[in-house]
């Protein structure tokens, strides 16, 4: 899928490296405004940076949703504590 592959190459080089969860698709089960039941497949893709820029992220979800043909592109900021030497 070129659509990821782009997206991997950016997301590497700006934050130099990723771990994108590839191997078994999770499946999104949602009810439509309709009534329908609508379904999608989900990757999810972990960059870790010690800045979080919101308005980076703003534009590219907006990339992202256009690049991947959704409505939303969901992106999800978590604090974490190193527990290695370095981070300690």
């Amino acid at each position: 899928m070129a659509a990821l592959g782009a997206t991997r190459r950016e997301l590497s080089n700006a934050f130099d490296g990723l771990t994108a969860y590839l191997r078994s698709p999770a499946k999104g089960v949602w009810k439509a405004s309709d009534g329908r039941e609508e379904q999608d497949d989900v990757i999810m893709v972990e960059v870790v940076t010690e800045v979080f820029d919101r308005q980076w992220w703003r534009d590219y979800t907006g990339l992202l949703a256009k690049r991947f043909g959704q409505e939303e592109i969901h992106v999800r900021a978590v604090g974490i504590q190193m527990l290695d030497e370095a981070g300690a």
